[in-house]
């Protein structure tokens, strides 16, 4: 298994979960996922997670997630670790794609909680120990009970820290508490799993950052989590404030993918702002929300 101490997160400790261009007519576009990620790793990411909720995973086939891990696994792989979203609410589903992940290659495998099902968290356990015992590649756990509408209890985790391939979590939950008592008791590598709280994250000893923030404002996300890295905080709460507006309009207001896609586009790295349904496209009130709070972070798009 790779190294994933916290001296050395074999994920890395900046990672985009990376939105999945379409064409016009609504195909995946490999070229361009592959330019993104070119771009995003130039930029300063040295991980990457491909479709996950972010990369519209809900509305993918198998052949288009494959696809995907293979593109970007192609374009960067040498250069950064490959995370693929391969979880769903069905564990043979999800083995399935996971098993399919690792023959590409993929440094590791993010699963999130079932969702819409609502198993117990003895179900929760067996699910991720499952997919974990598929293949001999290193899992991510997703922690998002907004999403998932269950948590992972704290129980739960420590139970499956003991897991071999079971090696990190990104938490979208803040539950600063939980978390701590789960890193307190285990080796889990903790990554923050909303872009807003990265500095809180990383001063309660989470290593990193899985954001979606990071498409449009790469280079200052490396800068924040390089400071924290080196204990200069106040670089770090003067990165982090001028952040806020940023995420604001790409996370806050207007649903993730499509924030992100739209000032991609602002910004010429995409061709389109395409999204799959039940997802739409910004109307004329979402666009003038995500330019009023853009443009008091100082961006301003044509």
């Amino acid at each position: 298994m790779a190294d994933t101490s916290a001296n050395n997160p074999a994920f890395g400790t900046l990672l985009t979960a990376m939105v999945t261009p379409f064409t016009e007519d609504g195909k995946v576009d490999y070229q361009q996922a592959a330019e993104l990620a070119e771009k995003l790793v130039d930029d300063g990411c040295d991980g990457l997670v491909v479709t996950g909720t972010t990369g519209e995973t809900s509305t993918l086939t198998d052949e288009e997630n494959v696809g995907m891990f293979r593109a970007v696994k192609e374009a960067v792989g040498g250069r950064a670790a490959i995370i693929a979203g391969t979880g769903t609410n069905d564990t043979a589903h999800s083995v399935h794609l996971s098993k399919q992940a690792a023959e590409v290659g993929v440094d590791g495998l993010l699963i999130v909680t079932p969702y819409y099902n609502k198993p117990s968290q003895a179900g929760v356990r067996a699910h991720f120990e499952t997919i974990a015992s598929s293949t001999d590649v290193p899992v991510m756990l997703y922690d998002i009970p907004g999403r998932s509408s269950i948590q992972i209890a704290p129980e739960t985790l420590i139970r499956l820290a003991e897991h071999p391939n079971i090696v990190a979590v990104k938490d979208a939950k803040a539950d600063f508490a939980a978390a701590t008592r789960v890193m307190s008791q285990t080796d889990l590598l903790f990554y923050s799993g909303d872009d807003g709280l990265t500095l809180q994250w990383m001063a309660m000893g989470a290593v990193g950052l899985v954001g979606v923030t990071t498409h449009v404002a790469t280079r200052r996300f490396r800068e924040l989590i390089d400071a924290v890295n080196a204990n200069d905080l106040g670089t770090a709460r003067k990165i982090n404030f001028e952040l806020e507006p940023v995420i604001r309009a790409t996370m806050t207001r207007v649903q993730g993918a499509v924030a992100a896609k739209q000032i991609l586009k602002w910004q010429g790295v995409l061709p389109n702002s395409v999204v799959r349904l039940p997802l739409v496209e910004p109307d004329e009130a979402e666009i003038a929300t995500i330019r009023e709070d853009l443009a008091e972070a100082g961006m301003v798009f044509s």
